[in-house]
């Protein structure tokens, strides 16, 4: 924290947050009631903010403040408070765009780097409901939608190269967050780290067969640099499965502090790839005691990711061929109906090109949650760790192949495909059959 944050900056506690809400209109009127008589939670479970559920006898609201440290490491790690506003600015810019995709922002603070918005009841964040074993109709379309709203409508293709640029010098100093994202999905994983961890001994083999893995450096090394130096879009930045609040009928995409201009496949692979993760983790969720064994689910979670792919993909070319007002492909210079098939192909191209970034962009966060600093809860909430190993083993197989071998992906049904056949050869060598082609063995 810098001294001009220091003079008007404190952490959040009830007294002040009563303070802070009860001096705005809105949201004093939104909860109803005096002040005094709000109920006050603090919830945060993630690595970087305090987190307040506020309730009111009218209404409730969400409080989310940033803190000057990872709060997983505490203030030995030191953060800029300015991920605060960053995250509003991304809010700001995208919500014309994808609509009640998003929570309702309410206010900001600036000195207190504080965001009050709508409270997102009774979602539950996704992460949480894969490890349940729940079902969500509405998920896989609604995240492909969202990420093909948010990335071209801040892209090149739909407006002016001055917007995109003036976005891209905006967000061009997340530089905090940026650096924990080149450090802990491009470079730690894959070197001797103080700040790695994964499940041992079990995996001890595993870890340091792949930091001597020189073609799977070289591919993340290569996508940290397309991650450094491809402003395609204004991206998320952590859109895993703990960002997206969800109900039967209703889906939200929440945090996006990590927010930058960077490669559209950044945002497709982060979501992809954890889909990959709850698909893998699910042996270690299973009940056989009570008919759970999980087998239809990972079915279920494999049909997600492939209509998470198909909707993003669909819905941007849509986009693309139907609103295209900017200064990448200008609409003028194909005005031919001659020019009509060649348009398409370099769409089709380009769009293919967001496929490949995707899966080497998963392949980069699977390996990230399981050999790096921050796991997830999929395998964590594991307790046996000769389960969760053969688990993180055959995910760290499929995200090894992802990067090595990309060219044995042509579609998403051979990626589909490959994932049970990963698994099964991690943890049943030498088998094959039917039981391999789908193979979901613990």
């Amino acid at each position: 924290m810098n001294d001009s944050q220091a003079v008007s900056y404190r952490m959040l506690d009830r007294p002040s947050l009563l303070a802070l809400l009860a001096g705005i209109d809105g949201v004093r009127s939104r909860l109803g009631g005096v002040p005094e008589a709000w109920q006050i939670r603090e919830v945060g479970d993630g690595n970087l903010n305090l987190v307040f559920i506020v309730e009111g006898p009218q209404g409730s609201v969400c409080a989310k403040q940033a803190l000057p440290y990872v709060r997983a490491a505490g203030p030995s790690w030191p953060m800029s408070l300015d991920r605060a506003y960053f995250e509003n600015s991304y809010y700001r810019a995208v919500a014309p765009h994808v609509g009640r995709l998003i929570p309702e922002i309410y206010h900001y603070d600036a000195d207190l780097y504080c965001t009050v918005m709508e409270r997102l009841s009774p979602h539950i964040i996704l992460r949480h409901g894969l490890i349940e074993g729940r079902r969500y109709p509405n998920l896989a379309r609604d995240v492909g939608e969202y990420v093909a709203r948010a990335s071209f409508f801040t892209s090149d293709l739909a407006g002016p190269f001055e917007a995109k640029m003036d976005g891209v010098a905006r967000f061009t100093a997340n530089k905090a967050l940026i650096r924990i994202s080149v450090d802990l999905i491009f470079t730690d994983p894959y070197r001797t780290s103080e700040r790695n961890r994964h499940t041992s001994p079990q995996l001890d083999a595993t870890a340091a067969d792949l930091r001597r893995d020189g073609p799977l450096k070289v591919g993340a090394a290569r996508l940290g640099q397309k991650f450094l130096n491809q402003p395609e879009a204004l991206v998320h930045g952590d859109l895993h499965s703990g960002s997206v609040m969800v109900t039967q009928d209703d889906t939200r995409v929440i945090d996006p502090e990590f927010a930058f201009y960077g490669p559209i496949g950044f945002d497709l692979g982060a979501f992809f790839g954890n889909l990959l993760l709850s698909w893998y983790s699910q042996p270690g969720h299973a009940s056989h005691a009570a008919g759970d064994d999980r087998v239809a689910y990972q079915e279920w979670i494999l049909d997600q990711a492939n209509v998470f792919w198909e909707t993003f993909r669909s819905r941007f070319l849509d986009l693309w061929a139907h609103q295209a007002r900017g200064d990448a492909y200008p609409a003028a210079m194909f005005a031919q109906p001659a020019d009509a098939a060649a348009l398409k192909s370099a769409r089709n191209d380009y769009v293919d090109a967001l496929y490949d970034d995707m899966l080497g962009y998963a392949a980069c966060k699977m390996i990230r949650r399981i050999l790096g600093f921050a796991h997830v809860i999929d395998f964590e909430r594991i307790p046996d760790a000769d389960v969760r190993s053969h688990c993180e083993a055959g995910a760290l197989a499929m995200a090894r192949l992802l990067l090595t071998h990309p060219g044995q992906f042509h579609s998403i049904d051979d990626v589909i495909d490959a994932v049970p056949r990963m698994r099964w050869q991690v943890d049943m060598p030498g088998k094959s059959g039917r039981g391999a082609d789908r193979g979901y063995a613990s």
